[in-house]
């Protein structure tokens, strides 16, 4: 959900955000140039979350019942908050936004890779990214989650830690936000206009 809503409306910028967790290395180098800096973005967005103390904060609140999944756990409810408070952020009202990014899908499906293929229909049919504003969606996809890590995981778990201190995690999804929406509109700029 962040990574599409830190894509500032470039449908080109969205869907290289959104696929980039499908493309390893650098198998990027064939999509087009603003799909491909779209991947970029994303992995300067990981990157700068996972360093950010206060995502590093709730991370090590979780690490006891979540271990290395715990980063992984609170990106998803921090996309749980930003679905929750969407209009703290956008003027587009929620659903508008996605439908519109299910049809931006539709539009790029030849050129998506397989594992975003194989998800999408799952993802539209069950309106995943709206279902994030609520707690049984978040539950539903943590859940997914603890079945692709081939229920090694505790991830099926994860919503009672959300539950338990959710006030916490919400107050600080707000101050990491702010600070990465700064970070990632500079980033885009950067991307779209690079020093020569």
């Amino acid at each position: 959900m962040a990574h599409i809503f830190l894509s500032f409306n470039d449908d080109e910028i969205s869907i290289g955000n959104f696929i980039a967790d499908s493309i390893r290395g650098n198998r990027y180098i064939h999509f087009p140039e603003t799909i491909l800096k779209g991947i970029l973005l994303h992995r300067a967005i990981d990157t700068y979350t996972d360093a950010h103390p206060i995502h590093k904060k709730s991370s090590k609140r979780l690490h006891v019942n979540q271990g290395h999944y715990s980063r992984v756990v609170v990106d998803v409810y921090y996309d749980h908050f930003l679905a929750k408070n969407w209009a703290v952020y956008s003027e587009e009202p929620l659903e508008t936004f996605v439908d519109r990014f299910y049809a931006l899908l539709a539009d790029y499906y030849e050129i998506l890779p397989e594992p975003t293929k194989k998800l999408m229909p799952y993802m539209i049919k069950d309106n995943w990214l709206l279902n994030y504003a609520h707690i049984e969606g978040i539950d539903r996809v943590l859940k997914g989650l603890y079945r692709r890590t081939g229920k090694r995981s505790n991830m099926d778990k994860a919503v009672l830690d959300l539950r338990e201190h959710y006030d916490l995690f919400e107050s600080e999804f707000h101050s990491f936000f702010k600070d990465l929406i700064i970070f990632s509109q500079q980033k885009y700029k950067d991307l779209l206009n690079p020093i020569p």
